[in-house]
């Protein structure tokens, strides 16, 4: 098992690391739209989303993993009435690659921000 940390997106916020590699797969943690300073994007749920997607790119990056080889991604969200915007941006980073999701509406996420993202890749 290996640590993958990057300045590229923000540093863990609590006893956990930006995402684990073992064998040729890559766990991200959730990652929420911080910057990778540590200060959270506007409310506003476009906004939010592409930080969030910036954020996965760095730390996909640094495990030597790209959004093409997302196996399986979890969008947790805090108002199902952003889903539309949220799949479109979503639907921008990934293209034609169509990995597995689960969405799920819930109460909080950490730093009230509205959306977090976890995600499984696949390592060249």
């Amino acid at each position: 098992m290996k640590k993958i940390e990057t300045n590229g997106a923000p540093a863990a916020i609590g006893p956990y690391s930006q995402g684990i590699a073992i064998d040729n797969f890559f766990f991200t943690s959730g990652q929420i739209p911080l910057t990778p300073e540590g200060k959270m994007a506007e409310q506003d749920i476009t906004k939010q989303t592409h930080q969030v997607f910036a954020n996965l790119k760095a730390v996909l990056e640094a495990a030597g993993a790209s959004f093409d080889s997302v196996i399986k991604t979890t969008v947790y969200i805090k108002d199902m009435n952003d889903f539309p915007v949220i799949n479109d941006i979503y639907a921008s980073y990934f293209g034609e690659h169509k990995p597995a999701r689960s969405c799920v509406e819930v109460a909080r996420l950490p730093k009230d921000a509205l959306i977090e993202i976890d995600l499984i890749a696949r390592m060249y």
